[in-house]
């Protein structure tokens, strides 16, 4: 059975969150809402558009208005067909603080759980508060346990790129 694509909040404000598969069209917008976190690894415009074509059934966008205001990007691992891994969550500036990560989150989970997705990995790197807090809260809510190991130091990168731990939630 595959999922349905959207999924709406109930609301009537003009500002109602739907949260939806991605589709190529978005590619663009995700890109720039990722460029304008300035806090994102930025991945090229090709990267997001690629996403949104081969990882829409495991990604989320929030849209509001008709345009898209957040995403998550996730891929169902393949060594691990009930894992989720959360590559990015980003909301746009003017949207930031209502709970939209949180509940693009949720949603997505939601809509896997019939295909039996039953965890949730990321990687965060040490001193990113805003995001260890969201998953933390993700854990709390859905009331499933939340680990931390480390997974790729400094040397791994080749960059400069500060260490991820590896969060497993669920």
């Amino acid at each position: 059975m595959t999922p349905d694509k959207t999924s709406a909040i109930p609301t009537t404000a003009p500002d109602a969150v739907l949260f939806r598969c991605p589709e190529i069209s978005d590619g663009v917008r995700l890109w720039e809402i990722a460029r304008n976190s300035e806090v994102l690894d930025l991945n090229s415009s090709y990267a997001y558009l690629l996403w949104c074509r081969d990882f829409a059934r495991s990604s989320v966008v929030a849209d509001v208005d008709g345009r898209a205001v957040g995403f998550v990007t996730g891929f169902v691992r393949a060594e691990s067909p009930d894992t989720l891994f959360v590559w990015q969550v980003a909301v746009d500036s003017s949207q930031r603080g209502k709970g939209i990560a949180g509940r693009m989150l949720d949603d997505l989970l939601d809509r896997l759980a019939p295909e039996g997705v039953t965890q949730l990995e990321t990687t965060i790197s040490p001193d990113n508060e805003a995001s260890i807090a969201l998953f933390t809260a993700l854990a709390r809510r859905r009331g499933v346990s939340i680990s931390k190991q480390g997974l790729f130091s400094p040397n791994d990168f080749p960059d400069g790129h500060e260490a991820e731990d590896l969060y497993t939630i669920g």
